[in-house]
């Protein structure tokens, strides 16, 4: 006899998270809610590594909600020192930090089911992922565009050069986006959703505005 496996009882943010996915997102793509976000972390093992901060930015259409992104600062439980001159993120310093859990609950909130965007987004959404799983919880369910990917496919197919890394830092400055503050959270996630609209508007062009297109299908 099979003995009875007892389901997990997850915490209420988890279940309000899971419940928005009950709600369907609008099928237009000018009236859907997009979030670009990015990750700081201690290095690229994402077992052994942990995320630092993580910063993001809403916008519908065209319209990025400055007002309304997300910045946190999360308490460095690993320290690796040679990481430092790139984020620039000590560990005790003058900024808020909050715990791992803290940040998940406020992130899940702010992201809800709306579709993520990111680049080399395989990276931030394993990284997030390993923090949802150290305390017993499950992936992330939204759908998610790599911006890396995304540009790469918006290039002519005579041009796409699998030799290029095609970095945040390349596509800025193909696309000509500033690149102020760079290699921190918020800096990075404003700087992927300019990105990410400088390639809708050249897809829109070529008639390529869908969601089959926009989300790897």
């Amino acid at each position: 006899m099979v003995p009875f496996k007892k389901q997990p009882e997850y915490p209420d943010f988890w279940l309000e998270y899971l419940n928005c996915f009950k709600n369907k997102n609008s099928t237009d793509i000018d009236m859907s809610r997009f979030i670009a976000f990015d990750t700081e972390t201690t290095g690229f093992d994402r077992k052994e590594d942990r995320v630092l901060s993580i910063g993001a930015v809403s916008f519908v259409g065209k319209t990025i909600e400055v007002n309304n992104s997300l910045e946190l600062y999360l308490e460095q439980d690993i320290f690796k020192a040679e990481t430092v001159k790139i984020h620039g993120l000590m560990k005790n310093g003058s900024l808020e930090k909050v715990s791992e859990l803290e940040a998940i609950k406020t992130f899940l909130e702010y992201i809800k089911n709306d579709v993520l965007i990111a680049h080399h987004a395989s990276f931030d959404r394993n990284m997030i992922n390993e923090m949802l799983s150290r305390h017993g919880l499950g992936k992330l369910k939204n759908k998610f565009i790599d911006t890396g990917i995304l540009y790469k496919k918006s290039l002519h197919i005579i041009y796409q050069d699998n030799t290029k890394p095609y970095t945040l830092d390349y596509l800025c400055k193909e696309l000509h986006v500033p690149t102020v503050d760079r290699h921190t959270a918020t800096g990075d996630a404003l700087i992927t959703a300019f990105v990410f609209l400088k390639i809708l508007s050249r897809l829109d062009k070529r008639k390529h505005l869908n969601w089959g297109y926009l989300l790897n299908r």
